[in-house]
């Protein structure tokens, strides 16, 4: 009988662990970028990930570079932080990460302001000069 016992409870505790197993927690992450105006390119960390507004999932906190890139706009570059949530940090995110039967949702939401470009002269006033100096050059004094 005592054998019996100790061997279902040794199954009892191998299904418990199998189920834990199972059902780990876990944590998504979710990054948006907006910019105004809206529809500027954004790369992050160097890689192209779309047009504003755009989110990306992300796996780790800490620094990002931004890079907004729109015709007509100053090129924005920055170092984005990106600060874990309390139950991200070590060692509370082992648990989050791996223990919790349900799902966290952690989202971070950034908005930069673009400049407009000085204006440049266009081409064909460029042209022109060009023009009008070879004109001058070829004409002598």
């Amino acid at each position: 009988m005592r054998f019996q016992i100790s061997n279902l409870s040794r199954r009892f505790s191998m299904l418990a662990l199998l189920l834990l197993a199972l059902l780990p927690g876990c944590v998504h992450r979710r990054l948006t970028v907006n910019s105004n105006p809206p529809g500027a390119r954004v790369l992050l960390d160097g890689e192209e990930v779309g047009e504003t507004p755009t989110s990306v999932d992300f796996t780790h906190y800490g620094t990002r570079e931004v890079v907004l890139q729109k015709d007509g706009y100053d090129t924005l570059k920055t170092i984005q932080t990106v600060p874990p949530p309390w139950y991200q940090v070590p060692p509370l995110d082992f648990f989050s990460d791996n223990l919790l039967p349900y799902q966290l949702t952690n989202r971070h939401e950034f908005t930069y302001q673009l400049q407009p470009s000085p204006t440049v002269p266009s081409t064909q006033g460029l042209r022109d000069r060009a023009n009008n100096l070879r004109s001058e050059a070829h004409a002598g004094p």
